[in-house]
């Protein structure tokens, strides 16, 4: 299963509290009916990498929905958890439910394996919530599930015509039989990813709606996340990769995400 990091710093409605004090009501819908929207962001030596990016996001996730939120005292909440947290390396969650509740925690970064085998999981999107980053996640924490029966370690989402989606937290890359790089494009329905978003803008990339065989036949292939950044898989539905801890594609992925972390790092920093 999907690790799960450990609560370090928890913010509710802006008052700072340990991880075992902080609760919600139980009649809040986000935990009746997982109606609400949330985001995941890596810092770095308590740096939130595109923080802007992922509360633009919130904010369309929101928006999509009807939820309604403080965007202003939402940034000065991440400010004040920030600044209790100190210079560490670990995730910033962002969760806003329809009860009203503005959940902040940083967390431990989730220890992932060097590689990951991933199998093929078809999917039935439900086009109203397409692009919405909901914490409705019982599906997708089911598709890990159905993978690991299969001895993988992830699943990869198939919509019903068999094209390539996603992962059920990350954006899937590989380099196709013509060596050229290639991912789902945002039309397929996916996720519009903050670390996919790093690679396509720096990598040449073709974007489109691709089949599973293409996958299948893939020289390599990686994982891209906030908490993962670039994982390498080593097989799809069995078939082992014939890069299988990654090659060019995934160190110049790797590179590219670095060289962003680093411009932002030496620009002012963003208003929080």
């Amino acid at each position: 299963m999907r690790p799960v990091g450990e609560p370090l710093k928890v913010s509710i409605d802006g008052q700072l509290l340990d991880p075992g004090e902080a609760s919600i009501s139980v009649l809040d819908d986000g935990l009746l009916r997982g109606d609400g929207v949330f985001e995941a962001i890596k810092l770095y030596d308590g740096h939130p990498f595109r923080l802007d990016a992922h509360l633009d996001r919130l904010a369309r996730s929101a928006a999509a929905i009807d939820l309604p939120f403080d965007g202003a005292g939402l940034r000065r909440e991440i400010g004040a958890l920030l600044a209790a947290a100190g210079p560490i390396e670990a995730m910033l969650r962002i969760v806003v439910t329809r009860g009203g509740r503005r959940i902040l925690m940083v967390e431990r970064i989730p220890s992932w394996p060097a590689r990951a085998r991933v199998a093929l999981v078809p999917l039935t999107p439900s086009e109203i919530l397409s692009g919405v980053k909901s914490i409705s996640y019982a599906a997708n924490m089911h598709a890990t599930r159905i993978a690991s029966k299969q001895g993988a370690d992830e699943a990869v989402y198939l919509n019903a015509a068999g094209i390539v989606l996603e992962a059920p937290t990350s954006s899937i890359f590989w380099v196709g039989a013509d060596g050229g790089l290639r991912t789902p494009a945002l039309e397929t329905g996916i996720l519009d990813s903050i670390t996919r978003e790093v690679v396509v803008a720096a990598l040449p990339c073709e974007e489109g709606a691709f089949p599973a065989a293409d996958l299948k036949s893939a020289e390599e292939a990686f994982l891209a996340s906030t908490t993962r950044e670039i994982q390498p898989i080593s097989a799809v539905d069995g078939i082992e990769l014939a890069r299988p801890d990654g090659g060019s594609a995934a160190a110049d992925a790797a590179a590219a995400l670095a060289e962003a972390l680093a411009a932002e790092r030496g620009s002012p920093e963003p208003g929080v």
